[in-house]
């Protein structure tokens, strides 16, 4: 969980710096330095509207656990968070480009009009997107604990990390490519994405909501259990201690969805949820190829356009 939690942490608090820090830098060299207090004013209340909205999610899911009726609420943040985070990387990738000239032309828009609450009101939604995210995203790794996902180091060092990366990027000593770096952490968002796909599934089977065909595809126990519980089982019933400790076994379950004794159901998500991300990347690289095309196919005619047909 500590590695999820830094990775989540750390994609999300960079994003909500990374869009500051694109406004902030636009006023000062603007000469408008005076109006970056409201745009950490809106920063600042969002980040206490998600401490509002990670709260009301707590209580809501206390009343669902109340009921006895968790399990539910369970699954379905699973599937919620991994279908979130499958769609932030996209948005990520499609957006990464020109994030930075719609920051500004946005901000240039509300500082021509001298529209400060506009500003505020701006760096609040655009931070709060983030909170909301993250407070989903932990929901779904803690099972509705929200607070035990900031109890470990892996919160806190992701929200260092990105501060750090932040700050060494706008002081001009890293040069990063925006899109390579989403693109290597967006790798790794994907696989916990997937791996929340299928957890929520093995909680489906657990209570029997949904069957399978086959429980057990394959048993590989004795090599890496998925919990230390499950060691302890094979030790006592095998007399023989399976080669790798089950606390691997939980981190890679954790982390990437691991089952040592998955259904067949589980593979077949698994593997499906990788196809139809393959699908996607493929889709959108040929949607991408076509625009750029059509932009230098318009580039090239639009001045035979406006220096008439007799000029060659």
């Amino acid at each position: 969980m500590e590695i999820q939690a830094l990775l989540i942490t750390f994609r999300e608090v960079l994003e909500a710096l990374l869009i500051i820090g694109i406004i902030t830098t636009y006023l000062k060299r603007t000469e408008n330095s005076k109006y970056s207090k409201y745009v950490w004013l809106g920063a600042g209340l969002a980040v206490l509207a998600s401490v509002g909205v990670a709260m009301l999610f707590q209580v809501v899911f206390t009343s669902f656990a109340a009921m006895g009726s968790e399990i539910y609420l369970k699954v379905s943040i699973m599937f919620a968070s991994s279908l979130l985070l499958t769609q932030m990387v996209f948005w990520m990738a499609k957006h990464s480009k020109n994030l930075k000239g719609k920051m500004e032309g946005k901000m240039g828009e509300l500082v021509t009009t001298g529209n400060i609450i506009g500003m505020v009101i701006h760096s609040f939604l655009v931070v709060l997107r983030e909170g909301v995210e993250t407070v989903f995203f932990f929901a779904a790794i803690t099972g509705g604990d929200i607070g035990k996902g900031f109890e470990g180091w892996g919160a806190i060092t992701g929200a260092v990390i990105a501060a750090t990366v932040s700050y060494a990027f706008f002081k001009g000593t890293m040069r990063v490519p925006l899109k390579s770096f989403f693109k290597v952490t967006g790798a790794f968002i994907v696989m916990i994405a997937a791996g929340l796909l299928v957890q929520g599934i093995s909680m489906l089977q657990d209570i029997e909501i949904i069957g399978s065909v086959m429980p057990h595809v394959y048993d590989i126990t004795w090599l890496l259990p998925e919990h230390p519980i499950d060691y302890a089982h094979f030790l006592r019933d095998t007399g023989t201690a399976p080669i790798f400790s089950g606390d691997i076994g939980i981190f890679l379950k954790a982390l990437f969805g691991y089952s040592s004794m998955p259904s067949i159901e589980e593979i077949v998500g698994y593997i499906g949820y990788f196809i139809v991300i393959y699908l996607l990347v493929k889709a959108n690289n040929n949607d991408s190829v076509k625009q750029m095309e059509a932009q230098q196919k318009m580039q090239t005619s639009y001045p035979k356009q406006v220096a008439g047909p007799n000029i060659k």
